[in-house]
């Protein structure tokens, strides 16, 4: 009698061990069901750009662009978002002058010795709002400093091919006393604007929205 309840026993345990196991491969299926569902694709850092612009005396704009941005958009093609990693090299920027490129690339402003490079990590945005404009948030890293900013996404010219035919186009402000330039006060601006036209290698689209 004990032998055989031993075996009843054991052969429960084998059952409830073999339950549990199904469970976690059925979680660890599902889990990487869920991460296989994105594409990545690489900014076409020749077509896209980066813009800012300063005020002096709150008048005269300084303007300077920035000629290498790259980076990735993964598109969750199950949520239909994409999340944008754009990195600016700092030593790319031009403007009207040599003396200005000097300027901004010191330690006063940007300090590109130091950081070369500028980063913007956007959240997670919906697909319909990159074709028909809004608001979105991100983190902008600069001079080291992490600063969660909002963007204003423009609608797109051609919604079907976004990116490839047309850019993704994105306009803020930050202040540069953030992201801890103090210098010039009293002529300079503390407000920068910000604007970024993004193009990629291949369509940001979604399944059932393909050119």
């Amino acid at each position: 009698m004990l032998s055989g309840s031993s075996s009843a026993q054991r052969g429960r345990k084998a059952l409830f061990a073999a339950w549990l196991l199904l469970l976690a491969l059925s979680g660890a299926c599902a889990q990487a069901g869920e991460h296989t569902d994105t594409t990545t694709l690489a900014l076409d850092s020749a077509r896209s750009r980066a813009d800012f612009e300063v005020k002096v005396l709150w008048l005269i704009g300084v303007h300077g662009r920035f000629g290498k941005v790259h980076g990735t958009v993964t598109i969750d093609h199950f949520r239909s978002t994409a999340l944008a990693d754009a990195r600016i090299d700092v030593g790319s920027i031009t403007m009207r002058s040599r003396r200005y490129e000097e300027w901004v690339k010191s330690d006063e402003f940007f300090d590109a010795q130091r950081y070369p490079q500028i980063r913007f990590v956007s959240e997670a945005i919906p697909l319909e709002r990159l074709r028909n404009g809004g608001s979105f948030s991100g983190t902008l890293t600069l001079r080291g400093i992490d600063k969660t900013v909002t963007m204003q996404l423009e609608p797109s010219a051609c919604p079907e091919t976004i990116a490839v035919a047309c850019p993704v186009a994105a306009s803020g402000t930050i202040r540069r006393s953030d992201f801890g330039m103090h210098s010039r006060r009293g002529t300079l601006s503390d407000k920068v604007e910000l604007g970024f036209s993004i193009y990629l290698e291949g369509p940001l689209t979604e399944p059932g929205h393909g050119p």
